[in-house]
């Protein structure tokens, strides 16, 4: 989000340099075709050098030296999230995309269809669209759309990023708990997702996965207290929209649309799982809010690309088909390999998982890592990423137990 949003202040006419500590690509890539200086490694002196605001990302913490020259001289700064929402949001109308898993696949979809509405939006993606070939764009037009991201703001402002994009329509498409490194439990991310859905206004929309039963459980402890139009969607019989007769037996993923138990249209896309049949009913939804037309919803989904690290086929070497997809969460690992298996039938399915995020690193999902491979007819699993740094924050996984437990399940 950093180097996409050095990227969007430049492209605003804004000089900007960053320090980082060894950035790599993708984002190393797009900073050094932008022009983009970056400073490898952190020192008080790069703080020095007249810069209008420091802007502070979330992985910055009290004795990083150049935050504590920019504390020690009162230097101006910000958060990231701040930025985007003075400099970016306000004055526009946003669409925010919410929820642990599907956020960053949901908003690219919903930035190439309100490209092919005509609406020519800036976006804020937290992965290269292959669409555009960026993270991020800014347009002179009225619509933003954004990823957003449940997680902190910054070590000096403890809520979700997605509490600064001023949503008119929120897509909240399930809720689980993830970022054990910074919440305790389930009742603290319902809590922040009800905050976010508070603050849609009352000519906006928040669309509301229902298929999530913590999605369903936070809507009815706000009931009563949600001043907007709430659309419901999934594939439950009892969602406003809802998927039927979902088709994954051709190269396209078929799917025909209801609203309230009436047809709506058909639609394909190449994307596959029950999940992104989802992904695309959020978008949907959103769309015809804007006031893109049905035809112009289906030729979105028709020519849309996907985004990078989402399912994505590097190649085939040997006739193997190698797949990169960033699912780290359980239930995402195992819907990614779910979907897979329903694409790839009769074919010998081999997963190969890196325990890198801040949550799959810790112990608090051992017991549904074991399940989550199920699909897979093969499972490799690297050792846990920095594991020193993990056990700082509690008990890590353990990966001997975890290959064991899979084991056990045959």
């Amino acid at each position: 989000a950093m180097a996409s949003l050095a990227g969007m202040l430049q492209a605003r006419g804004h000089r900007v340099t960053g320090s980082d500590q060894n950035v790599y690509p993708p984002m190393s890539t797009q900073l050094e075709a932008l022009g983009i200086e970056i400073l490898n490694g952190y020192r008080a002196e790069n703080a020095d050098i007249g810069s209008d605001c420091i802007v502070v990302g979330n992985a910055i913490s009290r004795g990083n030296p150049e935050l504590e020259e920019v504390l020690n001289r009162k230097l101006v700064y910000r958060s990231q999230a701040e930025i985007v929402k003075e400099l970016f949001i306000r004055g526009r109308r946003s669409l925010v995309v919410a929820g642990t898993h599907g956020k960053t696949t949901t908003t690219s979809i919903a930035t190439w269809v309100a490209e092919a509405g005509g609406l020519d939006p800036s976006f804020l993606v937290g992965g290269v669209v292959q669409n555009f070939g960026a993270s991020f764009r800014v347009t002179e037009s009225d619509y933003f759309v954004i990823e957003g991201d449940e997680y902190d703001t910054a070590y000096f402002d403890k809520k979700p990023k997605f509490i600064h994009y001023l949503p008119e329509i929120a897509i909240v498409n399930n809720i689980e708990f993830d970022h054990a490194d910074i919440y305790r439990d389930l009742q603290e991310i319902k809590f922040q997702f009800s905050r976010l859905m508070n603050l849609v206004p009352g000519n906006g929309r928040l669309i509301c996965g229902i298929d999530s039963p913590v999605v369903r459980e936070v809507l009815d402890e706000m009931h009563g207290r949600l001043f907007t139009q709430i659309e419901t969607f999934g594939l439950s019989d009892d969602a406003k929209w809802q998927a039927r007769y979902i088709d994954f037996t051709g190269d396209v993923t078929r799917f025909t649309v209801f609203k309230d138990g009436h047809s709506w249209g058909e639609f394909e896309t190449h994307l596959i799982g029950e999940f992104n049949v989802r992904n695309c009913l959020a978008v949907i939804i959103a769309a015809d809010a804007w006031g893109i037309r049905k035809e112009q919803i289906q030729k979105a989904f028709d020519t849309f690309k996907s985004v990078k690290r989402r399912m994505e086929v590097r190649g085939t070497v040997a006739g193997v088909t190698v797949i990169d997809d960033f699912a780290h969460h359980p239930t995402a690992v195992e819907e990614t390999l779910k979907a897979l298996r329903m694409k790839y039938d009769g074919r010998r399915l081999i997963a190969v998982f890196e325990p890198r995020s801040w949550s799959s690193r810790l112990a608090v999902f051992q017991e549904p890592y074991s399940k989550a491979f199920s699909y897979a007819d093969y499972v490799i699993i690297a050792g846990v990423y920095n594991t020193s740094k993990a056990s700082e924050l509690g008990k890590v996984l353990d990966v001997g137990e975890l290959v064991k437990d899979i084991e056990l399940q045959g």
